[in-house]
Parts: structure tokens; sequence; C-alpha cells
């Protein structure tokens, strides 16, 4: 499936594999070349520690710029009146008779323990688009839903704090 992300997400992913390329890469190659001078590689821990931190580098390059090539881009932007991406929503849970604070993010900076919520997670695309005093079924899957009363929309459009480097 297309990572789905906003033009602030490019921008930062663009951002971090350039910091790997020019920062990281040259201190992961020299590591290995200082590494490998200290002699027997068959017992050298430092070496094989030294090789692994770069594939992982060089992995993760390749997995963002594959992201980059196959992303689908969204707009960031909804109606004054309704939720969209980057927007901080209460949402009062009936089953639970409880208020909760969620901000509606793309799948990559999702992360429900800091309250972040994918706009591809069932709650995420049961919400988008909602108004304030909606009241909204989240279907989980086929036997299984519940559902959650919009009561606040705070929109945010600032998403410069966001780290996306926990994906």
């Amino acid at each position: 499936m297309r990572e789905q992300l906003t033009k602030s997400d490019v921008k930062k992913i663009e951002e971090e594999i350039t910091h790997r390329k020019l920062v990281v890469r040259p201190e992961a190659i020299e590591a290995v070349k200082e590494a490998r001078a200290q002699g027997d590689l068959s017992e050298n821990f430092e070496y094989y520690a030294a090789k692994r931190y770069k594939n992982q580098n060089e992995s993760r390059i390749r997995y963002l710029e594959k992201m980059l090539r196959t992303a689908t881009i969204v707009s960031d932007q909804s109606r004054a009146d309704e939720i969209g991406i980057n927007n901080t929503v209460e949402l009062y849970f009936e089953e639970d008779d409880e208020v909760e604070t969620y901000r509606l993010v793309t799948s990559i900076r999702g992360n429900s323990m800091k309250g972040l919520i994918s706009i591809e997670s069932p709650l995420g695309k049961a919400i988008k688009g909602h108004k304030e005093g909606d009241r909204v079924h989240v279907q989980v899957n086929e036997r299984a839903g519940y559902d959650v009363i919009v009561k606040k929309i705070i929109k945010t459009q600032d998403d410069s704090q966001d780290d996306i480097r926990s994906f």
C-alpha cells in the first residue's frame, strides 16, 4: 500500500535522507575503516558492529527513497468546521464514558501511545471530515465497532515538532 504523505512529511523525509547521506554515511564508512585497521576481522566485534551500522543506514536511505517514489501526496487542509490532518480532536467514547484527545496525522507519524492517530486507522478513517457534535460509528472489523461523539476540534497547521524518524 502506498503511504499517504503531506508536503511537510515529504520535506522531513528529504531532510533525513540528506542528513543520512552527508553526515551518517561518511561517519559509518570511517568507523568501518578504523575497525578494519585493528587487525584480525574474524574476532573483531567493532568491525561487525560498524559494518552493521553502515548497512542499517544504507537500508534506511533506500526505504525512505522508495517511500517518496511511491507515496501519494495528501492535502493537510480541511474546512474550518471539520476534522482534517494535523487537527486535534476531543472524542467522547460512549461505552467507556470517557473523553480522550487525539491528533489526526499521516500513517508514518501515527503513534497511539502519544495520542497521534493515523488517517488510515479505523478511528482516523471514521472521524476525518466530521464536525463537532457528530456521532460517528467506528467499524474495527466485520463484527466489532463502537460509537464516538466529536466534542471539540482544535485546528493545528504546524507539524514542525512532529518526528517521523520513529517509523
